[in-house]
């Protein structure tokens, strides 16, 4: 099977949201960039270091944009990653599902609205 080059490329994210501290990250970065500084305060848990290595991953996935202003060093939240995933791997599949659900509800009720009728008929 040949493997398409797209998903190689998301290896990379993927490999940054498999571990829930850096998801924890990516949850800080919504509210804004934060420095490494202010981000390792908030994880009281682990070392300044792991916080530094846990954004170079991210970094290296494209999650995370480091920017040096002045002495310190601010951490963006790139969300372009997560939506190439959401198209390539959630997307895709979401509107079959989607529409055989809306049919499986319909069916359902449709079958609710005979049943009913059945019952009135009946009694």
């Amino acid at each position: 099977m040949l493997i398409d080059p797209r998903t190689e490329e998301l290896d990379v994210v993927w490999k940054g949201l498999s571990n829930p501290t850096r998801r924890a990250i990516l949850d800080v970065l919504t509210d804004g960039p934060q420095s490494t500084g202010a981000l390792a305060r908030q994880f009281p848990e682990l070392s300044r270091f792991a916080v530094m290595q846990h954004l170079r991953v991210l970094e290296e996935g494209g999650l995370v944009i480091r920017q040096k202003v002045g002495r310190e060093t601010q951490n963006h939240l790139n969300p372009v990653p997560i939506q190439q995933i959401y198209r390539r791997w959630v997307a895709r599949f979401q509107q079959p599902w989607a529409e055989a659900l809306v049919s499986l509800k319909q069916g359902l009720e449709h079958n609710d609205d005979g049943n009913d009728k059945q019952e009135n008929l009946a009694g």
